[in-house]
């Protein structure tokens, strides 16, 4: 149950930085965020394709094959959901699913994914992203781990 309540979370978390985002007068862009020694800062991109503007050309492919994707790892995250075991594994897919839902429902609403952060550093500087970006990333990362750890750890290797 915690993992449903963390996929609504992100994804409502994310929708409402980006609504703020959008609501905010184009000319107060870029704005650079305090705190972060000044290597943040905060913009508006509307991406209309995949990461960096991939296929941007094709939206309804974008909006398939996105679609495609989340359902696949939904239909994983829910086979996994009764098992007692893989805990780390279930995070992380619901991190994913989070993130990814939230840039879904910006594809099909808004017909492009509101991206707002970017890191003045090597190699994050090639990119404009948003919070669901981020947890996406590190959802795969410890889905990925997951694989690694012994099963008393929440392995996805055979119970």
């Amino acid at each position: 149950m915690i993992c449903l309540g963390l996929i609504a979370l992100i994804a409502l978390l994310d929708l409402t930085l980006k609504s703020g985002i959008e609501a905010l007068p184009e000319d107060t862009f870029p704005r650079t965020l305090p705190g972060f020694g000044g290597r943040v800062e905060l913009r508006r991109v509307h991406n209309e394709g995949f990461p960096m503007g991939v296929l941007r050309q094709s939206p309804r492919l974008v909006q398939g094959f996105s679609l495609f994707v989340i359902c696949t790892v939904l239909l994983r995250f829910s086979l996994l959901l009764p098992q007692k075991r893989r805990r780390l594994e279930k995070l992380g897919l619901a991190m994913v699913l989070g993130g990814a839902l939230s840039n879904l429902t910006d594809r099909f609403f808004r017909h492009y994914v509101v991206d707002y952060l970017y890191i003045k550093r090597k190699p994050l500087n090639r990119i404009v992203w948003n919070l669901g970006d981020g947890f996406i990333a590190l959802g795969m990362l410890i889905t990925l781990s997951s694989g690694l750890l012994p099963k008393q750890c929440g392995s996805a290797k055979k119970e």
